[in-house]
């Protein structure tokens, strides 16, 4: 989401001025929606010297088995509560389940952030 920034009105109404102009750090961005696809990456410039690896589009998971980790093909979105409308159109985030190869599994980084699907298999 967008920082809308500082009110430009008072508490009482009246106007006010601007102190400085925008700052680097104030910036937002537009949410990546990970889609269910051949794999898209995009390389984001962070705060500090740092970046983050978006994820656009993904087709594999790391799906934690009972204490074992393997590697799986992402099929189809189940579930998503963030927005009902995401499952229509395959966008994968943080709390989705989705359908892999090892079974449904619910979504547990967030691949806009770190470019990573990370699962646990729900039994």
């Amino acid at each position: 989401m967008q920082d809308q920034g500082r009110s430009t009105r008072k508490r009482t109404g009246g106007r006010l001025k601007n102190v400085r102009k925008r700052r680097k750090d104030e910036l937002g961005r537009l949410p990546t929606e990970t889609q269910v696809g051949e794999p898209r990456f995009r390389v984001v410039d962070a705060r500090g010297n740092s970046t983050k690896v978006r994820a656009l589009a993904t087709n594999v998971a790391s799906v934690n088995k009972g204490g074992e980790t393997v590697s799986a093909d992402i099929e189809d979105v189940v579930e998503n509560d963030a927005n009902p409308n995401y499952v229509r159109r395959n966008i994968i985030t943080k709390g989705a389940v989705i359908e892999t190869s090892e079974g449904q599994a619910r979504v547990t980084s967030r691949p806009g952030q770190t470019g990573q699907v990370n699962a646990v298999l729900l039994e």
